[in-house]
């Protein structure tokens, strides 16, 4: 199967390699940045200049292509998912951008080929743990997503180091929220709704950001009284980008924020990922909860590449959507959401078993 990687940034570099790895994918990466693909040096796979921005760029990358995997900022999306139309390519892509996401839908409407938007961890992974846990339920109640991608050492006022795209972070912090309350699908506003609680002795915050729902808002319609999803920091974080963003009036004036938090705020590899998901609801009769909760951690070991936690999470979560696809298990065209993939199956793939092998959390409150 000829697979194109687009964007070997971050992410991108961590899903060529585990699907470069494998055996079974012809993987040629592309980025305009000849230093970013100079990192993949070594690997099995090829690489390719070419400005990924540009339709007749794409379009030309694409032609000799299966499977796109997109690996680029959110706002790229769809161009990238148009290009892959009109060339006949299966697409698969990481976004939180609502936007974008229903874009695609679009495209993906009587297409012959598969469109697999937000393949990541949120929205993603935690979508696929949400709807497995609504399924054990004679009538669900109360479903509550949180993930938190966060440096395992915060030192700084916003408690914060860069883990991912800059560009995703203050996209999601800036957008409507969708939520489900009394059974109605509603919007709320980002960096509201904020709440606290303490998982294995660490105290965290956590609040609405946009996107992270995926499509269960759709999939769960008429059949959960509320659903929401929020991302978690460690507290006093909120209330800063607040400051940043409203009082400061930054929200209008992203690209500024952007260039400071890039230039002022240090990136990590020594991060966290925190996955928090619980139900309430109706079973035989008793009314009752069920938790799924993981801490996935980065790998910085002698002799072992360094990973960083949402480096691991967000590949494997796109990483093992292709691979469910290519073994058949996934529809073969058309829109898929990431509630389709059963979680037995995604944690037993051998991309997605990561989130098997890190410690499961045991105390919340």
């Amino acid at each position: 199967m000829r697979l194109a990687v687009l964007g070997a940034g971050h992410i991108g570099r961590a899903i060529a390699r585990l699907l470069g790895r494998c055996g079974d994918y012809e993987v040629t990466v592309v980025d305009r940045s000849a230093e970013a693909l100079a990192e993949l040096r070594g690997e099995p796979l090829a690489s390719l200049q070419a400005e990924t921005g540009d339709a007749a760029a794409l379009e030309r990358v694409l032609r000799a292509h299966d499977v796109v995997v997109n690996a680029l900022p959110y706002y790229l999306a769809t161009l990238a998912a148009t290009q892959a139309r009109r060339n006949g390519c299966h697409y698969f892509d990481l976004t939180e951008d609502v936007a974008a996401t229903r874009t695609i839908r679009q495209l993906a409407a009587d297409a012959d080929t598969v469109f697999m938007p937000q393949c990541g961890l949120a929205p993603g992974f935690i979508g696929i743990v949400a709807h497995h846990l609504a399924q054990g339920f004679d009538a669900l109640h109360e479903l509550k997503m949180r993930v938190g991608a966060l440096p395992a050492f915060p030192t700084n006022s916003l408690k914060y180091n860069l883990t991912w795209s800059v560009d995703g972070l203050i996209n999601e912090y800036c957008h409507p929220c969708e939520a489900i309350r009394d059974g109605q699908r509603i919007e709320v506003l980002p960096l509201e709704g904020l709440e606290h609680f303490s998982l294995d002795g660490t105290e965290y915050e956590a609040f609405n950001t946009s996107g992270g729902l995926g499509t269960l808002c759709e999939t769960l319609a008429g059949r959960v009284r509320s659903l929401d999803y929020k991302s978690v920091r460690y507290p006093g974080h909120r209330a800063l980008m607040k400051m940043l963003l409203e009082e400061l009036q930054l929200a209008s004036d992203q690209e500024t924020l952007k260039t400071i938090m890039r230039r002022a705020i240090p990136s990590t590899m020594q991060d966290v990922v925190l996955v928090f998901v619980t139900a309430s609801g109706m079973r035989g009769g008793s009314f009752v909860q069920e938790a799924f909760a993981r801490k996935i951690f980065a790998v910085r070991e002698d002799g072992v590449e360094p990973q960083s936690a949402i480096q691991i999470t967000t590949a494997a979560g796109v990483c093992a959507a292709v691979d469910l696809f290519r073994e058949g298990r996934l529809p073969a065209r058309g829109f898929v959401a990431q509630e389709q993939i059963a979680l037995p199956e995604f944690l037993s793939n051998r991309f997605g078993r990561v989130y098997q092998q890190f410690r499961q959390v045991e105390s919340i409150s």
